[in-house]
């Protein structure tokens, strides 16, 4: 075996596997080092932008207006009372509504509008009540027709043996035709829908006070033509002459109220308007003594010569050759019913103009049907 010494190894070439390893090594190194450069590069940068995201919004707080105490951090007493309006509203406490501003728009009445209220003002409309005295029936039919006596029998005295003659019994008969009163209201989408269903509620509420006033107009001054026939208009009703053609007369009253038959003069009833009322009020017989009595009892009415009284307004007023007093037995007056107010909302006749038409009828008639139950109190000339 061949030996070397340290001068031999020392001047030996060297191994190019070794050159080759030792190089990869080295750039492996470098490699590595650059890579964990680049990666702590990338990572201050993420964190730098969060920061800075971070100041940014720190900013944009310190720049907003303040709402609350800059000193002590507390809320300030405007904003607490509004949150607590929002809350509880007109409910809320005084004391903190007393911090709301609301008679200058321009520092806070904006957030106080006024309020709307739901009830409507209408005004007054008055009607006859012919119905709470007058007999109301049902019919199902366009008429009703009532049977009539027109006459008795003539019966005669006659001896033992003497033979009976003969009598006959006349009828007739009385018919009410029942009558249509109608209208319609055209009424837009928008108003229907933005009120709630208020504005549909307040035109069947005026139609039903329309028809009631015009209803009860007609038991009173009703021609008879295509309406019902009316207490005044009935020429079969035996008048009374006052006398005077602007004083009322109590002795031309007393007279026309006994001369009445007193089956129908126990259940009969005045009626007149306020104004004539209020004149009656003012009477007294030949003792002294009051015509108008209030009532002693609740829910009983005044009378007038021991009768109750009703005020109509459709009545007339005292003047030459009016009638401004009616006295009667008014259970001989007939009301027929026929239909009720019907209401037939109708959204597509007019829906290309975003109308909605609302038709209301009603079919009613009324008839005098025994004149002899009443008596007019008639002004003279």
């Amino acid at each position: 075996m061949r030996h070397f010494n340290k001068l031999e190894l020392k001047d030996a070439e060297p191994n190019p596997v070794d050159i080759v390893t030792k190089a990869l090594d080295d750039l492996s190194k470098t490699v590595d080092e650059r890579l964990k450069t680049v990666e702590a590069k990338s990572t201050d940068d993420v964190e730098t932008k969060a920061l800075k995201e971070r100041l940014d919004k720190i900013e944009a707080k310190s720049n907003r207006p303040e709402g609350s105490d800059k000193e002590n951090g507390e809320v300030s007493a405007e904003l607490k009372a509004f949150g607590t309006y929002l809350r509880h509203g007109a409910q809320a406490p005084v004391a903190e509504l007393k911090a709301l501003v609301v008679a200058d728009d321009e520092q806070g009445g904006y957030l106080a509008p006024a309020e709307t209220s739901t009830e409507f003002i209408r005004d007054l409309v008055e009607f006859s009540p012919i119905r709470s005295v007058a007999s109301v029936r049902n019919i199902a039919s366009p008429s009703v027709k009532y049977p009539k006596r027109t006459g008795i029998t003539n019966a005669s005295w006659e001896g033992e043996t003497e033979e009976s003659e003969e009598s006959g019994v006349t009828f007739g008969q009385v018919e009410v035709p029942a009558h249509k009163l109608m209208t319609y209201v055209d009424i837009s989408n928008e108003l229907l829908a933005d009120s709630g269903g208020t504005a549909e509620a307040e035109v069947r509420l005026a139609l039903s006070e329309d028809f009631g006033q015009k209803e009860s107009l007609s038991f009173v001054n009703g021609s008879g033509v295509k309406q019902p026939e009316g207490l005044m208009t009935n020429e079969s009703i035996e008048e009374y002459k006052n006398g005077h053609a602007t004083d009322l007369k109590a002795d031309a009253m007393i007279k026309a109220m006994y001369d009445m038959p007193a089956m129908y003069r126990n259940n009969a009833t005045w009626m007149m308007n306020g104004t004539t009322l209020g004149i009656v009020r003012t009477l007294k017989d030949g003792d002294g003594r009051f015509l108008w009595q209030p009532s002693f009892q609740a829910g009983q009415p005044a009378t007038i010569l021991g009768r109750p009284v009703i005020e109509a307004v459709d009545m007339p007023d005292i003047e030459a050759q009016s009638t401004p007093i009616m006295f009667g037995d008014f259970s001989a007056y007939r009301i027929v019913d026929r239909l009720a107010m019907s209401v037939l909302v109708n959204p597509y006749i007019l829906a290309t103009k975003g109308i909605t038409r609302i038709h209301a009828t009603r079919r009613v008639g009324g008839k005098v049907l025994q004149p002899a139950r009443f008596r007019k109190f008639k002004m003279a000339t």
